[in-house]
């Protein structure tokens, strides 16, 4: 079985009772394994220490974090990115994120050290912190720390990232360090926060053409995407040759997020997660750890991740949902939810259709050509 890292700590990550980013979705795919009788075996997160944390964070910044979580006034605590509407302080702040970062931490590193091939961090996902504040919901980043562990290991990894939003803080974090590939699948910042995210950045000094975005139009299709990542993940992953590949699975593509305009079905996911997974078997000695993020819909978000369960165990994921389960749930946040796990064929009417494809396969062509000559420079 492949190893899934939980704590109940997790659930305390908690931003506000109207905030997107709701630990009612971490319940509800826990429940909902429990009801498909796939309740697994968690494999405890434990604590991020402050050493660890201090690999990646500023000083400054985890001292103003420790105060905010100790209830103590913090009178530049905005200029931190902390106390805003985005990245409200919450109690226990700072010993909820360490359980969060611990989680990926301990994921990673069953895979560094042999224990499993795969791992499934059942949280985390936060992408946008950095270096010296948060950003984005994202108070530490989890991933940034857990990569910056597989480096001191010295492992090459690749961080491949399909968050509706740019995985900005890992890739900024890293954006000197050849050894880390970052791939990012994620709707224009022309449109979107945080803004980046751009086929222009691509990394600096030694690690030109490490930093790879794929930057997608509005309303953009699974046709569309589909075709993008099977044209830059294959190719990306072949050159760099990764020791792991950690993934964001953020699931706020999805056509039902109210935080995006990707029109994403579960059909983009089922074929990136397992197409990922054979990646790995390909270019990484089948090692791979996936982790949550995005994710907005209480319809979608929780069935994306219940997919990615039986995914990446290598399992045929059963086709309803357990009708306990739905009314519980539906009484419970006052919206109607689907009857099976996958989306049926969706019936969009997109006007724009063909020039929205068009414009994503310019921007492959220019990422791929761009990229590419770093690339062949390397090899030279």
């Amino acid at each position: 079985m492949v190893p899934v890292v939980f704590h109940p700590e997790y659930l305390a990550y908690d931003l506000g009772a109207d905030h997107p980013f709701s630990p009612l979705r971490l319940e509800m795919v826990r429940e909902l394994l429990a009801e498909l009788g796939e309740e697994p075996a968690y494999v405890e997160a434990p604590l991020a220490t402050r050493e660890d944390l201090l690999k990646v964070h500023a000083e400054r910044y985890l001292r103003r974090v420790e105060a905010a979580s100790r209830g103590e006034p913090v009178p530049d605590l905005e200029h931190y990115g902390l106390g805003t509407g985005d990245t409200p302080v919450f109690p226990d702040m700072d010993r909820i994120t360490r359980r969060l970062v611990g989680g990926t931490m301990e994921a990673v590193r069953r895979v560094a050290e042999g224990e499993a091939k795969r791992a499934l961090q059942l949280g985390g996902g936060l992408h946008h912190a950095q270096y010296d504040r948060a950003s984005g919901f994202c108070v530490y980043n989890d991933l940034a720390v857990a990569i910056r562990s597989l480096l001191d290991r010295g492992l090459r990894v690749a961080y491949v990232d399909v968050d509706v939003h740019h995985g900005d803080g890992v890739q900024w974090i890293f954006y000197d360090e050849p050894r880390v590939l970052t791939l990012s699948f994620h709707e224009s910042g022309r449109y979107l926060f945080p803004g980046t995210g751009h086929v222009h950045e691509l990394g600096r000094g030694e690690a030109l053409g490490t930093k790879l975005n794929v930057p997608f139009e509005p309303f953009t299709e699974d046709a569309s995407w589909i075709e993008a990542f099977e044209a830059v993940a294959p190719r990306a992953l072949a050159w760099f040759e990764p020791d792991l590949i950690l993934v964001q699975a953020g699931a706020d593509a999805h056509y039902l997020d109210p935080l995006a305009d990707l029109l994403l079905t579960t059909r983009s996911y089922r074929h990136a997660f397992p197409r990922l997974v054979e990646l790995a078997e390909r270019y990484a000695g089948g090692r791979i750890v996936f982790t949550l993020g995005g994710g907005y819909s209480f319809d979608a978000t929780p069935r994306v991740w219940t997919l990615l369960y039986f995914w990446i165990q290598g399992r045929r994921p059963p086709q309803g949902l357990p009708e306990g389960w739905r009314r519980r749930w539906q009484e419970r946040l006052g919206i109607e939810l689907p009857e099976g796990l996958e989306d049926p064929e969706p019936a969009f009417s997109i006007p724009r259709r063909a020039e929205i494809e068009r414009r994503n396969r310019h921007t492959v062509a220019r990422l791929l050509d761009t990229a590419g000559h770093y690339w062949d420079r390397a090899r030279g």
